[in-house]
């Protein structure tokens, strides 16, 4: 029987899952999602694509490099360690060269000036794993917009966004409702 579409093989290689979130295959080394660390995946690798997998899910995903002794890196699989060590967003290798999009570049850079600039960066980027990178771009943008960027601002406009729904008006029991309106007094605190 011929086959009829593109042929998608790959091949599959046990892996461990070093400290440092990466995983070694065909002398380079790629990251993967930290949650990964210190247990084994399948790295299985196309022609033009690594994919690697841990318990049947995805935990990293890469463009395949044909070179020696490179590191791939995808920085977002780093983000939840940044929690416990924010000043790595400074000096951490994944993060060097990292193109984010246009309004969460600015707010980094305004909070690089500040001494706590690094840990409220952070907080905004973890808030990119629940929210989605979008969102919290228009978040960003909206708050550069208002002439503000920490931390604060931005994950009230993200909380603003995701609570929409009016709150329920409480019907007051007529047991519990005013009879005598209270009289607005004001001369006698002079």
């Amino acid at each position: 029987m011929p086959i009829t579409g593109p042929f998608d093989g790959f091949h599959a290689t046990p892996a461990a899952v070093s400290k440092t979130c990466l995983v070694r295959f065909d002398n380079n080394k790629y990251s993967v999602a930290s949650h990964a660390v210190g247990r084994p995946v399948e790295i299985q690798a196309y022609a033009d694509r690594i994919m690697i997998r841990q318990d049947g899910t995805i935990v990293g995903q890469h463009a395949r490099h044909f070179g020696r002794g490179e590191t791939i890196y995808d920085p977002w699989h780093y983000v939840p360690v940044l929690a416990r060590k924010p000043g790595a967003l400074r000096n951490g290798a994944p993060f060097e060269h990292w193109p984010l999009p246009t309004a969460m570049g600015r707010v980094r850079r305004k909070l690089k000036g500040s001494d706590d600039g690094d840990r409220q960066m952070v907080k905004i980027l973890s808030a990119v794993l629940n929210d989605g990178l979008v969102v919290v771009e228009a978040a960003c943008a909206e708050a550069l917009a208002a002439g503000i960027h920490c931390d604060d601002v931005v994950l009230n406009i993200l909380a603003r966004r995701r609570d929409r729904e009016p709150s329920a008006t409480i019907l007051t029991p007529e047991a519990l409702q005013l009879r005598h309106a209270p009289i607005a007094d004001c001369a006698r605190y002079t």
